[in-house]
């Protein structure tokens, strides 16, 4: 499970740098904690914080459950579309909103590939091995 660690932390660490970037954030828009709303600029860096922690709750359990039930390896290429998914989400939402499109289906296609394979290989081991 070294592979599906691996990708998970990196996913994590990305998660870690979103949060800081809205952290600082506060300060420069003057928005102060508790509100979560404020200048323009701010809600996009908010927004990317809040969809990739949308997106995680279905990418860890995923990447684990695919990395057992499937493979150990073949998870890097969803879990590292994932990251690089989640990096062009992020660039594009905080450019323009409008522009998030490819990042957030590379995001999806990476999340669904994860969450079919697994089911796919669950299902394999309990009835057909």
């Amino acid at each position: 499970m070294d592979h599906a660690t691996l990708i998970v932390l990196l996913a994590l660490l990305q998660y870690v740098w979103f949060t800081a970037r809205v952290g600082l954030a506060r300060g420069k828009y003057n928005v102060n904690a508790p509100a979560c709303d404020g200048d323009e600029a701010w809600n996009r860096l908010f927004r990317v914080q809040q969809n990739t922690l949308e997106q995680l709750i279905v990418f860890i359990p995923a990447t684990y459950a695919f990395a057992f039930y499937m493979s150990e390896i073949w998870v890097l290429i969803p879990g590292l579309a994932f990251l690089v998914g989640r990096f062009l989400y992020s660039l594009e939402y905080v450019k323009d909103p409008k522009t998030r499109t490819p990042g957030m289906a590379i995001t999806l296609l990476s999340n669904v590939v994860l969450v079919l394979g697994a089911l796919f290989g669950l299902v394999r081991v309990m009835f057909f091995s």
